[in-house]
């Protein structure tokens, strides 16, 4: 590390001390046929440091050479080559150059798939924006993929509990299970559920080529989960330009990322490859939340002639990282900080064992996908797009299972006096000795060592109060199989109207099951005991005694084979196979576009269970229940004048529900009550475009009936367990405002607004689960009351503003200030099992400011080799905020604490941040003497200290350098 910093601090000098020169200037403006083109690319061919034109359309240029092509680029429109002239120490006016409308909306990206769905300014009717690669490795630094989509309207993006790849993204209200997320054309989110783990996707960020964020049902032919948006990623390509890049990025907490990346480009023979590798590696900003990442990229191309080429792609990012699961509350985040102050990175889940750093809450996986994609152009007016993929992932999420004494292995009376787990302590006991542990009833401590069970020490999933269990550590497994193709056939039919037609097939097996990672000092562990009682989680082998045991980090062998893993608590498979076609037509012409498409699909689902039933059970495996979905929109865009531009748009979308929702309760009995989500959704907007300002403006309102939804149990005593909902209904309806100016030409200022009203009509029924997928409560749904609540877990109200400013050249600072208000907590059900609520809690609002300075020089005079550093700093502030929340506690109000409980003192118990009743008057030991006491000791920053939440990150920073060649 010392070499490292000495190397980065001699590069940096030298970088500095360099200087270019030119020999002419090249001069000019660009354009499009409706005016300026302001942000335009300029380069000398061969020559990678470039310039961007002005609000204008204006730009000059150094030339080293008297000879030669601009290139001239930009979003949306052909690359064009302009050659010059110019001697040494004179000014060439190269006059206007006029850019021609392409289908190819990412500039340098190269995109002849028809396959990849994306919108084009002023002529595709939906809400969207679009990131460069360039900007998203520049800006993104240290932080996580979604987290550049901040600045977006309607996009809540956090880090969820902060550990490596553990961030989420909400669009317009709607969280990302529900954001169609593609990559290439191609949908990733998960077949059963619609999860996307950003952390199976660490590497994303390397190879992304371009990203464009699509508000609303979108534009996408294909019918998927696009209810609040659709994401496309564009990656790099085989076909990319001939070169490399080396790079390497340095932040706080350890944080260490290097990259090296090289290009072919295409050759004479048609032949082409890509490759990329990185490796990540951090303590965490979050205590307890090591991790380290790898990701590679391989692309192979050949173009046959002008009609026939062929990609082929090769991606993974093994990884593992240790998590923060369990949102602490605010009172122990303040019990374990100082002076008052909340310990925003403290962890609850994890300890040290032999001096060593150890988590019980550990992900790994590894999720390579391969893709390959064919191009056939017929004729002028005939396309056909090709992709075929596969996707092998493997790995899960560990947890704590068993007790001590009834002690889970997050009881406080299993912790050391800073917060952290006494793992030393849980193999003590395991082992048997002799301990001092304080059983979960409360009392003296106990000293009694451990039984043993049949001449061992002997773990289960038992949290029984009784002196022979013990603590394991052990993962749920989520690995699967995938492999899918979607080919679209493109045919223009006259000069106005384009056809497309296409299929899009999917199959999807799901492997789910719980195996042991760690006995902690034990010698086996019992896999007889069934969570709920006495029996066995596995019908057809009732006795079973493991001490195998399987490490917690990725196999970096993508075709890993499962089946010698021994298996407990719940197995069973998920099947899932998709068969849709899809079909649009687009009228186009130089004012007026519009468009309608149609896409049915059929589902089939099937579950095989293990465990549950005797192999001669039918329900052992059940019959491929098939649904139909589909969706149907359209949408008109008119170019009032060549600055103005207006569009509207609607659609109507019948998904099928995911797979929890066609075999509740985790068992193999088909939902009596199963039907398709529905999704109406309705769009307008307004454009403006000029030489100095422009703007966008959307309204939309969407409505969702009979949703199915899973989420996490706050509750700390059933830590992994979670909350089914069923016949939920939303109404989603918002403003949304983009705007960018630039007064000089020089500087640029960009600004957003957003606001929603986003809220639950009707109520819901619900049922609780452990983390062995067992069901508490009977198995009995509850109603939940949400009628008029708000829906949480994202900020209602967004804005940010910033700016840019070019001091020299090759010197560039930015700064970005983002505010989030109307940011309500999730639901927590037991805060609405009655009529009589006070609805979601809001939780207090927050400003954050990032900055950054980019330095940008060639190697030497006439290199055309380049130096980039770049530095990041994320909340400059140092603000202190809750992200999210969890929970629904809400304060009493002064007339409540007055009012003393029936039967009970009711006030909070301070230490332990539990309530023993709805009122707080009293006079007890551990009781507020008046209202105002408890308002300073029971509230922070207006939120009671009961709640559940992560709180964000603090400042952090990072510094890269990267050698472009």
């Amino acid at each position: 590390m010392r070499n490292m910093k000495k190397w980065f601090l001699v590069t940096s000098f030298l970088v500095a001390v360099s200087s270019v020169f030119g020999q002419g200037k090249i001069k000019g403006f660009v354009y499009d046929k409706t005016g300026p083109l302001p942000g335009a690319n300029i380069l000398i061919e061969g020559n990678r440091n470039g310039i961007s034109s002005g609000f204008d359309g204006s730009f000059t240029i150094d030339s080293a050479t008297e000879n030669g092509n601009i290139v001239v680029s930009f979003l949306g429109f052909t690359t064009k080559k302009v050659a010059y002239v110019v001697a040494s120490g004179q000014t060439t006016d190269l006059g206007n150059i006029v850019l021609s409308s392409d289908d190819n909306v990412l500039g340098e990206v190269v995109i002849t798939s028809t396959v990849i769905d994306l919108a084009k300014d002023r002529r595709t009717p939906v809400a969207v924006s679009t990131i460069k690669g360039a900007e998203i490795r520049e800006k993104l630094g240290s932080q996580e993929f979604p987290e550049i989509l901040a600045n977006t309207p309607s996009v809540y993006a956090t880090k969820g509990g902060g550990g490596f790849g553990d961030s989420r993204i909400n669009i317009r209200g709607f969280d990302q299970r529900n954001i169609a997320v593609m990559i290439n054309g191609v949908p990733v989110n998960d077949m059963e559920n619609g999860a996307v783990f950003w952390s199976n996707w660490a590497g994303l960020s390397d190879v992304t080529s371009a990203m464009q964020v699509q508000r609303g049902l979108g534009s996408s032919k294909l019918a998927i989960s696009s209810v609040g948006g659709t994401i496309n990623v564009i990656t790099r390509t085989a076909d990319m330009k001939e070169g490399g890049s080396i790079s390497a990025l340095l932040g706080n907490q350890d944080f260490l990322k290097t990259i090296a990346s090289y290009s072919t480009g295409k050759m004479k023979n048609g032949l082409s490859a890509s490759v990329l590798f990185s490796n990540t590696q951090g303590s965490g900003y979050v205590n307890g939340t090591k991790f380290s990442g790898q990701n590679y990229f391989v692309g192979i191309g050949y173009e046959f002639n002008e009609k026939h080429d062929v990609q082929f792609t090769f991606t993974g990012a093994p990884q593992w990282h240790n998590q923060r699961s369990a949102s602490p509350t605010i009172a122990q985040f303040i019990k374990y900080g100082n002076g008052g102050e909340p310990n925003i990175r403290y962890n609850s889940d994890y300890g040290y064992l032999n001096g060593e750093e150890y988590s019980f809450r550990t992900n790994f996986y590894h999720k390579p996908v391969a893709s390959f994609n064919y191009n056939f152009k017929i004729n002028d007016k005939t396309k056909v797009s090709t992709v075929l993929y596969g996707s092998w992932g493997r790995g899960g999420g560990s947890n704590g299972a068993g007790a001590i004494r009834g002690n889970r292995f997050n009881g406080d009376n299993l912790r050391n006096s800073n917060g952290t787990i006494n793992v030393d302590l849980i193999q003590a006991w395991n082992s048997g000795g002799a301990v001092s542990i304080v059983p979960v009833t409360g009392g003296l401590p106990n000293t009694t060592p451990r039984a043993q069970i049949g001449g061992a020490y002997q773990n289960s999933a038992s949290t029984s109060n009784n002196g022979t269990n013990g603590i394991s550590k052990i993962s749920s497994i989520n690995s699967h199989d995938w492999y899918g193709g979607v080919m679209n056939l493109n045919r223009k039919l006259t000069d106005k109207l384009t056809l497309d037609f296409g299929f899009d097939a999917r199959t999807y097996k799901g492997f789910h099951y719980q195996n042991l990672n760690d006995l902690i000092g034990a010698k086996n562990y019992d896999a007889k005991y069934l969570a709920v009682g006495a029996g066995s989680n596995d019908i057809n082998n009732p006795v079973r005694i493991l001490t195998d045991q399987y490490a917690t980090e990725p196999n970096g062998n993508p075709f890993f084979k499962l089946n010698y893993q021994e298996k407990i608590n719940f197995n069973n498979d998920g099947l899932v196979k998709w068969f849709g076609a899809f079909t649009q037509l687009e009228y186009s012409t130089e004012k007026l576009t519009a468009f309608v498409q149609g896409a049915v699909s059929q589902q089939g689902f099937k579950r095989v269970d293990y465990f549950k039933y005797k192999t001669t059970d039918p329900l052992s495996a059940t019959a491929n229940e098939k649904i139909i979905g589909g969706n149907v929109k359209g949408g008109v865009n008119y170019n009032l004048n060549e600055r103005m531009n207006v569009f509207v748009n609607a659609g109507y979308y019948s998904k099928q529900p995911f797979f929890n929702a066609v075999y509740p309760n985790n068992a193999s009995i088909l939902n009596g009550n199963l039907v398709n989500e529905k999704i109406t959704g309705f769009e307008a907007g307004y454009g403006y475009k000029s030489q100095k300002f422009n703007a966008n403006l959307n309204v939309y309102h969407t409505t969702w009936k009979d949703r199915y939804q899973r989420t996490n149990d706050p509750d700390l005593l059933n830590v992994g367990g979670y909350y089914d909902f069923s016949g939920i209904t939303e109404v989603h309806s918002g403003i949304e405002l983009e705007m960018n100016v630039k007064p000089l030409t020089k500087l640029g200022i960009n600004a957003m607004f957003s606001l929603g009203n986003w809220e639950y009509k009707g109520n819901s029924l619900s049922n609780r689960y452990d983390a062995s997928n067992a069901p508490i409560g009977g198995g009995t749904p509850k109603t939940l009351y949400l009628d008029g609540v708000k829906v949480g877990d994202a900020a209602q109200m967004t804005a940010s503003l910033g700016a840019n400013y070019e001091v020299a050249k090759g010197l560039k600072v930015d700064a970005n200030y983002r505010f989030s208000d109307k940011l309500y907590a999730g639901i927590s059900p037991n805060n609405f099992d009655k009529e009589e609520n006070k609805g979601s809690l809001v939780l207090p609002n927050y400003g954050l400011m990032d900055a950054g300075v980019t330095y940008k020089i060639n190697r030497t005079k006439d290199s055309k080799d380049s130096f980039t550093l770049r530095v990041n700093v994320n909340n400059v502030l140092d603000e202190i905020y809750i992200s999210e929340s969890r929970t629904n506690q809400f304060t009493a109000t002064e007339t409540e604490f007055n009012t003393p409980s029936a039967g009970s003192d009711g006030l909070i118990n301070p230490t332990a941040a539990v309530t023993t009743g709805n009122k707080l008057k009293g006079t007890g030991t551990n009781q507020y003497a008046t209202y105002q006491d408890y308002q300073n000791r029971g509230l922070y920053n207006g939120t009671d200290i009961r709640n559940q939440v992560y709180f964000g990150f603090g400042r952090t920073w990072n510094f890269g350098i990267t050698y472009n060649f």
